[in-house]
């Protein structure tokens, strides 16, 4: 028993291989169901990404000019003939591309999650180089457990988003800050300049990290470093990429999607839904699993206003995208995922300072806070895993009917209510919703329905167009050949 303890004791004062052990196990829990369809949880927003990669599979890679395999006007209200997608700076569906393309044993789904995972492997190095610079050892490597292990963040770290691709080059932005402003490297600054617009023209949220980035520089020689000319060089670095690529896409407002909804569309912000959806049930209840909601609070209430400005600047820049995109972070949990670096860290200081205020037995201490995480874990776990589900398994095989039915070049109709993860597993280019008339959408360019409802729509369709396949299951409709 002594033998144990004593090689407990080994492994714990030698951080870099507990550090080694939680890549490697937070790697292997992102494997699971990594092969499955997209076709699980936010599938719809997975299969715009993935289209796009798709395409640049099929046809070259095009940064300036992303497409993907919905011409409808749902998403722009305008019609879009050519398939424009113009969200994210296409950086992820290049890289997802690419590696498909070179390594091709893997299927595309797979590589394009694998995009995913190592770049949620780099973050979680960063959060520990960066939490270890601010706090010491203990801090970095509770932060950098959390990071890889709450349930939340394993799954949308192993989805095709480009928001884990985001988190990795903001967070390693904040470390290469961090060493320009401890030991004056122009060399970092360079880098984490190019990092964090990398990040901003990912994901434009990621904008929101530049709250401690600014700290990181005022803390260096307060004024003058704001006005320091290699400071204006290091913001102009940042935001002109970005504002050069909004100002291309202006051009093709077809493939720009509806945004101005993500504010405050629907009238939510700081009502008690607000408050309820974000902090209640979405960090309360789904990622930090209730129990952590207590070192969550305690990490807040102890942030030292003179030694924790890091953490203050980093609430504040996390707060405040919670806020200002309201109605976004309301209706979808994924938009969250950006903030759970800032979680991990202060729920890592809170259970640090519960740990050495309560005056009682430590053991016991030790014992209370490993079981609130423990239990916070598997209560998230527990909502977590509804999301690996395909709910609709049919649209998987009609898809694959479509596939192999029709043309490589045919125009569908994949009926699925404005959902493209169904037009998705055609394999086809065409709209996700009857958004027309049927002859106007013909007219336009459709050649097949399918659709996995036997609705009114679908069996009227069904008395005036040839059926070319038919299950239990769904239905696929030549709408160049009328009864």
């Amino acid at each position: 028993m002594n033998n144990f303890f004593t090689l407990v004791r080994k492994i714990y004062y030698n951080e870099y291989l507990i550090l080694t052990f939680l890549i490697l196990f937070g790697f292997l829990v992102r494997l699971y169901k990594i092969n499955s369809p997209v076709a699980d949880w936010h599938s719809f927003r997975q299969a715009d990404t993935a289209s796009v990669s798709r395409e640049y599979v099929k046809n070259g890679i095009n940064l300036l000019i992303p497409k993907y395999h919905d011409v409808s006007r749902v998403q722009s209200g305008m019609f879009n003939p050519h398939g424009y997608r113009f969200v994210e700076f296409p950086i992820y569906n290049a890289i997802h591309a690419i590696l498909f393309k070179i390594f091709g044993f893997l299927s595309f789904e797979v590589w394009g999650r694998l995009v995913s995972i190592v770049a949620s492997m780099v973050s979680g190095i960063a959060i520990y180089l960066l939490g270890k610079r601010m706090y010491g050892r203990d801090f970095a490597l509770i932060s950098a457990f959390l990071f890889y292990f709450l349930p939340f963040n394993i799954f949308f770290s192993r989805t095709i988003l480009p928001e884990p691709l985001s988190i990795m080059f903001s967070v390693l932005s904040l470390y290469y800050l961090y060493e320009y402003v401890k030991w004056g490297n122009p060399r970092s600054l360079v880098i984490s300049a190019v990092l964090v617009s990398l990040g901003i023209l990912v994901k434009p949220y990621s904008i929101f990290y530049t709250a401690p980035a600014i700290y990181f520089l005022w803390k260096r020689d307060k004024v003058k470093a704001i006005l320091r000319w290699e400071v204006v060089v290091y913001f102009l670095v940042i935001f002109l990429p970005f504002f050069a690529w909004r100002v291309w896409m202006s051009q093709f407002p077809e493939g720009i999607p509806f945004w101005r909804w993500t504010f405050n569309g629907d009238g939510i912000r700081f009502k008690p839904a607000f408050w309820n959806w974000i902090f209640g049930q979405r960090i309360g209840n789904l990622i930090l699993g209730s129990t952590m909601m207590l070192p969550l609070g305690m990490g807040i209430i102890s942030i030292n206003k003179r030694k924790d400005f890091f953490l203050w600047t980093f609430l504040f820049g996390l707060f405040a995208y919670l806020c200002i995109f309201a109605t976004a972070n309301v209706r979808h949990d994924y938009y969250q995922a950006i903030i759970i670096p800032g979680v991990c860290f202060l729920v890592a200081k809170g259970l640090i300072v519960t740990y050495s205020l309560v005056r009682l037995s430590k053991r016991w201490v030790f014992f209370v806070l490993t079981v609130s995480v423990v239990m916070g874990l598997l209560i998230s776990a527990f909502q977590v895993k509804e999301f690996y589900k395909i709910n609709r398994p049919e649209i998987i095989e009609a898809g694959k009917a479509v596939d192999r039915l029709t043309p490589k070049d045919a125009v569908v109709i994949a009926n699925y209510n404005g959902d493209t993860a169904f037009l998705y597993q055609t394999n086809r280019r065409g709209w996700p919703v009857v958004e027309l008339p049927i002859d106007e959408l013909i007219q336009e360019g459709a050649q097949f329905y399918v659709s996995v409802d036997y609705n009114d729509q679908t069996n009227e369709f069904m008395k005036k167009f040839e059926t070319v396949y038919r299950t239990d299951d769904f239905v696929i409709l030549n709408l160049l050949k009328r009864i």
